[in-house]
């Protein structure tokens, strides 16, 4: 007897997450127009009033609960024999951005090499270029955010995915402008990306399957100042020189990233972790920056200085598909470290140190529901810790803890 449709998909569908990536047509069958998307509508929850939030973006100064369009996407692409293009928006409360155009092409009989070109997904790690549409979880971890907001930026890329007896390689290196999807090129300075991955989608009996990689990204942002900060001994020094206006100081990530599914008679176990350490330079209050930071328009010079820091970052992602059912309990634990070289209880005591340096961990908890084939309910709650530091702002945890339930149709 053969087991209902719906059955077939809710089993098939964690194999089909796990290896979901974003910088591709929806099938390099060659067909004409195919529109493709999904809707993510939710209701949240904060702890408190007006809170700095990487779930969906911060709440208002007077709201600490909210409906919300969390991402509206539509996805327009083609393919022919020898080439693809991918054209998608994302359309909210907050107004239609663009978020992905590219052009890719390869030989006629062979897809083992792709070359891209456009606005896309940069090739770092796992959790950049896996689809919002399919993660189980509501959000990237707050170390994707804050290295590469929004995940996308312009440039070009060369991908090698062979076939036949090395299929389990795949391998990206891009060249981008490194200022981020939706900012303009402000030097003449390009971004590098390396990525590599490796899978196996059938051991053990076809119920074991394994992906792990590397990555690194070698980048820099221009200082528009005399001034920057890099720390040492326990403390930042301020290093002034007129020649430091126009000083490009450097970015630097290596990260390293792993996956393990096993299907059991319990159902789906996936494990997905990734660590990622480098170099960020950011500003005083924060270890994000694109760029000029208080530049309006592109010939104003920014009056912030750089601060150099050394960070670390990693998540671990665990779901368990219930047996045959619709459900999948989920939990998540991320932490993003921006300044590894100072202890918590020294921030605010050290020089110049500042909330741009304050660690944050997440733990969260909750499940999906697949209500059918195309529509799907997450219902997660996220504990927001930071450490207690010498800073007033910062002298206790935080109260930003934030519920989320969310309704997704992907078509």
């Amino acid at each position: 007897m053969k087991k209902p449709l719906l059955l077939n998909l809710i089993l098939l569908f964690p194999i089909y997450l796990f290896a979901q990536n974003n910088n591709s047509p929806s099938t390099y069958d060659p067909h004409e127009i195919a529109i493709t998307g999904y809707l993510q509508t939710q209701y949240q929850k904060a702890q408190s009033a007006g809170i700095t939030s990487f779930s969906g973006g911060d709440f208002g100064k007077n709201s600490d609960e909210r409906f919300m369009i969390r991402r509206g996407r539509l996805k327009i692409d083609r393919a022919d024999k020898y080439s693809s293009i991918v054209f998608q928006i994302d359309a909210t409360q907050n107004g239609i951005q663009l978020m992905d155009a590219f052009i890719q092409f390869h030989q006629p009989n062979s897809k083992a090499l792709i070359f891209t070109a456009g606005l896309f997904n940069r090739p770092f790690g796992y959790a950049i270029v896996y689809s919002s549409g399919y993660r189980d979880f509501p959000e990237r971890p707050r170390m994707s955010q804050i290295l590469m907001p929004r995940e996308r930026d312009i440039g070009a890329m060369i991908s090698l995915k062979p076939k036949n007896k090395f299929k389990f390689i795949n391998a990206d290196l891009a060249v981008i402008n490194g200022s981020g999807y939706n900012a303009r090129d402000y030097d003449s300075k390009k971004d590098i990306i390396g990525n590599i991955a490796f899978k196996f989608d059938s051991l053990a009996g076809k119920k074991l399957h394994l992906g792990f990689g590397g990555s690194f990204y070698k980048g820099s942002v221009r200082s528009e100042t005399d001034s920057y900060f890099s720390y040492s001994n326990g403390g930042y020094t301020k290093n002034t020189s007129p020649d430091h206006v126009g000083w490009n100081a450097g970015r630097k990530y290596y990260g390293t990233n792993a996956q393990i599914q096993y299907d059991n008679s319990f159902g789906a176990t996936v494990f997905k972790a990734e660590y990622i350490e480098g170099v960020q330079p950011g500003v005083a209050a924060s270890s994000s920056v694109n760029g000029p930071t208080a530049s309006t328009s592109f010939s104003a010079q920014p009056t912030t200085d750089l601060y150099l820091r050394s960070f670390r970052g990693y998540y671990l992602w665990l779901t368990q598909r219930i047996a045959k059912t619709k459900f999948t309990a989920i939990a998540g634990y991320d932490v993003y470290d921006p300044n590894r070289e100072i202890d918590e209880a020294e921030i605010g005591i050290a020089a110049n140190t500042t909330a741009g340096d304050v660690k944050f961990s997440t733990f969260g908890y909750g499940f999906t529901y697949t209500i059918n084939p195309r529509l799907k309910l997450t219902v997660y709650n996220e504990r927001v810790v930071n450490h207690a530091t010498s800073l007033p702002q910062y002298a206790e945890d935080l109260k930003d803890d934030v519920f989320t339930s969310r309704l997704q149709y992907r078509w």
